[in-house]
């Protein structure tokens, strides 16, 4: 009986600590009911966006959505839109959206100018040596899906979303927040602050059309 009862002590609370698929099964929920009633309009029910000026997120990271949502909230990325949108959510609801949004499925662009395309192939795959600029698939990997909880998936993003992006990393508009909070962001401020706008254009061509 004794040696019963130690089991069920030890065993116990390591069980609890396990997600259950009820629990998995309740944020997806959670998270596609506030996709729909918050986030759809700019964003898409399914994260593929229905214009250029806001990111298709389906299939982002949830870790990075979760983060870029905080970020939001605090004000470390200023955007008065999203300020709005984010401040409500608490916590568990900026973990529950990212999950719906990370499983959704990314329809995919497609690259529209061959020149600017190469010139991005050549910058994404072994970046500017004569100005220091590194290969963006070091990060972004090969492929531009990133890497889970550090890089963001890029592939498939709008090339005016990305550029845009691009010049706000580069102007220090994004990323070079006063308290440092967003560690990714000066390392990306530090990449881009070489490019010219036709290098940031041409990645951003390069990535929309990859897959």
């Amino acid at each position: 009986m004794k040696s019963l009862l130690l089991l069920a002590l030890i065993a116990g609370p390591a069980l609890a600590a396990v997600p259950t698929l009820a629990t998995a099964q309740n944020d997806m929920e959670r998270g596609r009911k506030i996709a729909t009633e918050v986030c759809a309009a700019c964003h898409g029910a399914d994260g593929n966006s229905p214009t250029a000026v806001n990111p298709n997120i389906a299939g982002q990271h949830a870790d990075y959505i979760t983060l870029q949502l905080a970020h939001f909230k605090a004000g470390v990325r200023a955007n008065a839109v999203m300020l709005g949108m984010a401040t409500p959510l608490s916590a568990d609801d900026m973990r529950a959206v990212a999950l719906y949004y990370s499983r959704q499925k990314p329809k995919g662009l497609a690259a529209k100018d061959i020149e600017l395309v190469k010139a991005g192939q050549a910058l994404w795959r072994g970046g500017d040596a004569a100005t220091g600029v590194p290969a963006c698939s070091a990060c972004h990997s090969p492929t531009g899906a990133g890497v889970p909880k550090s890089y963001p998936r890029i592939a498939g993003q709008y090339a005016d979303y990305t550029s845009a992006q691009l010049k706000a990393f580069k102007s220090g508009e994004r990323g070079m927040d006063k308290d440092g909070k967003d560690a990714n962001g000066r390392v990306m401020h530090g990449v881009v602050k070489a490019m010219t706008d036709r290098q940031m254009r041409a990645v951003a061509e390069y990535a929309a059309g990859l897959r």
